[in-house]
């Protein structure tokens, strides 16, 4: 089978990356190839230009996109980005990624994604609230309940998913919160949804440990962000007994054999602003982390992270992805051949699109769960999807990574070619 042409040309490594995933699991799995073209474009990509008037009087503009890539399985569901590094192309992966992530844990969601080229720290909150809402504005044709829903990612959060329900609710006349996942729970937002990413890191890791038969009292943990997916994980993992060896954030981390205080470098990351200078710890690179003495790495910051040039010195036994595509395709044949256990994000980083679907649910319910019972559900759904891409690495013999994006892709398919070609 020939491989179809891309219908955008890759202007990004993740882009590029997503697109060979999909292929290779399409040789594997010798999908159609008519569908195989299919799953490979974009349904939808949107290009807005966001005009805003500076509180210096000055009017700048930014360009803003919102992508939907399949929706065959039921009405989108992806984040929100606010970066300067943001492309179209960062985007389609994006969107790409959530759909094969809602399928992969059975959500009955397409992939979608969104992103603001701007570099949200030098904005004030005025700025941008009223960048949010403007941009909520321009994608309303796309945006909705039952259409595509927003939830936060890179650099947005509940506050912005406020500002765009609100903005959605008043151009409808009526309130919507169901536009938006992440958001408050004073407006229809649900329990245990800030964590949810983090925490089903953390599921995937026990789950993961058992596969490789590495108990979690004492378990050497090393973890690449410490942003709110990093932090909630390395909470989690240390009131479980693991021994979190090193953290780290965009400035540097803090490295310890025997062991960090995380509830401690919690509040001394909230009050100094870093992670770096915590007493009793050595500092670390970003990259000096990745190939630390540890028996679990959890690359939870940027995409390409480990690549060919290190994966041959990385020394954890296990890594969970929490960040998208913080692996190459040469290092993830490195840590194979290796024996390294690697679950991909599109299953580890699922948490959050779980609770999404969750808090969807209870929106439209207008009935509401308690956090018990959320993270009860989002574990229960957790374990049943590592455990269905165990069966299918061992029935298939084939790296984890790949039986995760055989099963996400053959469900898309199945739905795809079940509605048909229209007309």
């Amino acid at each position: 089978m020939s491989s179809p042409v891309a219908p955008v040309q890759p202007g990004s490594e993740l882009y590029a990356i997503t697109l060979r995933q999909l292929d290779s699991a399409a040789r594997l799995m010798g999908l159609d190839g008519n569908l195989h073209r299919v799953l490979r474009a974009p349904k939808r990509v949107f290009s807005v230009q966001v005009p805003i008037e500076l509180e210096r009087g000055e009017v700048e503009v930014f360009t803003g996109y919102r992508v939907q890539h399949n929706i065959n399985r039921g009405p989108a569901l992806g984040g929100l980005r606010y970066s300067a590094a943001s492309s179209v192309d960062e985007v389609i992966a994006l969107a790409m990624l959530m759909t094969w992530k809602c399928a992969l844990v059975r959500l009955p969601f397409g992939g979608s994604a969104g992103a603001l080229v701007c570099d949200p720290s030098t904005l004030t909150a005025r700025e941008l609230e009223r960048l949010s809402r403007r941009y909520a504005t321009e994608v309303s044709v796309l945006i909705g309940p039952t259409s595509d829903i927003v939830m936060p990612d890179l650099n947005t959060d509940g506050q912005v998913m406020a500002w765009i329900m609100d903005t959605f609710s008043m151009h409808a006349g009526y309130s919507v919160p169901a536009v938006v996942t992440g958001k408050h729970v004073s407006i229809g937002g649900t329990e245990g949804r800030l964590e949810a990413t983090g925490r089903g890191v953390f599921i995937s890791l026990v789950e993961a440990a058992k596969v490789a038969r590495v108990g979690l009292e004492g378990c050497r943990v090393a973890i690449q962000g410490f942003g709110n997916v990093g932090s909630t994980a390395a909470a989690l993992l240390y009131a479980a007994g693991c021994k979190v060896v090193a953290v780290s954030d965009s400035h540097g981390g803090v490295y310890s054999p025997r062991g960090l205080d995380i509830p401690m470098l919690l509040v001394y990351r909230r009050t100094e602003g870093r992670l770096r200078g915590v007493p009793g710890t050595d500092a670390i690179t970003n990259a000096e982390l990745l190939t630390c003495d540890c028996d679990v790495l959890i690359p939870a910051a940027d995409d390409n992270q480990i690549t060919a040039a290190n994966a041959s010195a990385v020394r954890a036994r296990m890594v969970i992805e929490a960040a998208s595509g913080p692996t190459t395709e040469e290092a993830d044949r490195i840590l194979e051949d290796r024996g390294v256990l690697v679950v991909p994000e599109i299953l580890a980083g699922a948490g959050g699109a779980i609770v999404s679907y969750f808090e969807w649910v209870q929106g439209l319910q207008e009935s509401f769960w308690t956090e018990q019972q959320v993270n009860e559900r989002l574990e229960t759904a957790m374990t049943e999807a590592f455990n269905a891409v165990l069966t299918t690495r061992e029935r298939l013999g084939t790296s984890f990574r790949a039986a995760a994006y055989i099963q996400a892709i053959k469900a898309v398919a199945d739905a795809t070619e079940f509605r048909g070609i229209y007309p």
